[in-house]
């Protein structure tokens, strides 16, 4: 009996001096991936959640690394591929987490196998707006004039497979009518097309939209999440306009599969607490962005509620990138 409980006492304290060293997180240096460009919405959120870190753990530094293309696939798999010891993390989205599994034939990484979900981080609301100039002033009215002419109407995305590329797809499927799809490559670039007149409509970030609407040159029809954003609360939805189309741009923090799960709790409450900071929120609100944590399981379940929620599109539209 002795030996028993001699043996059980030896296991246990070996378990808990392990336990003990998966939750001694931060390491020395913590790097954080973003699969895409300096200035964009997973880099803004990247930097804010890691001054926070540093700021909390002056010990350690956290570096932010931009790893842009494939529509976020080379910084993703980045993450796929590091060592699982909490020293590699990553900033992702809807995209590599969950569409492009079904835009891409291949992926180098499979986001369910090779991924480790740590939190949602944030929820950013897009708008479909028009030129002013185009003289609709509601959902319908821009659907009744696409149906009058299609032949005038092309609409401009931040890239093929993006979100804003399926949201307008999408639209367009609900409401029966065909646009010319144009892709450019940021944000900016299709508001000055809009503006010029390049292109009738796009689904954009709220935040590359409102700074245009002082100068009265561009008209926000419909917000694209399911609830109105309490950043702007006038705003319908496409629902509530009549066109069956969600869509929400979400961001999420990331490891390697096999980070022990001790160092994603650690990290999890870590950036739970970095969001609830009165200073994190208001930089993240300035770019009416809202912080929405969650739980590893929960941040999982939502990469596969993407994919149900644009297969049919994807399909329907015969969209594919490779």
């Amino acid at each position: 009996m002795k030996h028993i409980v001699a043996a059980a006492l030896i296991a246990l304290a070996a378990t808990t001096g392990a336990y003990a060293q998966t939750v001694d997180w931060p390491p020395r240096i913590v790097k954080i991936v973003v699969p895409y460009g300096p200035g964009s919405t997973p880099d803004l959120v990247g930097r804010i959640v890691a001054d926070d870190l540093q700021a909390r753990h002056p010990g350690s530094s956290f570096v932010v690394e931009n790893k842009p293309g494939a529509g976020g696939n080379i910084g993703t798999d980045a993450v796929a591929k590091a060592a699982p010891d909490g020293a590699t993390l990553g900033i992702s989205l809807g995209g590599p987490l969950a569409i492009n599994t079904l835009l891409f034939s291949k992926l180098p990484y499979d986001p369910f196998r090779d991924i480790a979900p740590v939190t949602l981080l944030t929820s950013l609301p897009s708008v479909l707006v028009v030129p002013s100039s185009l003289g609709v002033g509601t959902v319908a009215d821009f659907v009744a004039a696409v149906k009058r002419d299609p032949t005038k109407f092309a609409f401009g995305s931040i890239g093929a497979g993006s979100l804003s590329h399926l949201t307008m797809e999408a639209i367009a499927q609900r409401a029966g009518v065909t646009m010319v799809h144009i892709p450019y490559s940021s944000s900016p670039q299709a508001m000055t097309a809009l503006i010029r007149g390049d292109v009738q409509a796009a689904c954009l970030p709220a935040i590359a939209v409102t700074p245009q609407l002082a100068g009265g040159a561009v008209k926000i029809l419909a917000v694209a999440t399911a609830q109105r954003s309490r950043f702007l609360p006038d705003v319908p939805t496409l629902k509530e306009s009549g066109i069956d189309v969600e869509s929400d741009a979400w961001n999420a923090l990331i490891a390697p599969a096999g980070t022990p799960p001790a160092i994603i709790a650690r990290i999890n409450d870590e950036v739970r607490d970095t969001l609830t900071k009165p200073s994190v929120r208001e930089r993240l609100e300035a770019q009416l962005i809202e912080p929405a944590p969650s739980t590893p399981q929960e941040l999982r379940a939502r990469m596969e509620a993407e994919i149900k929620l644009w297969a049919e599109i994807i399909k329907a539209r015969d969209i594919r990138i490779n």
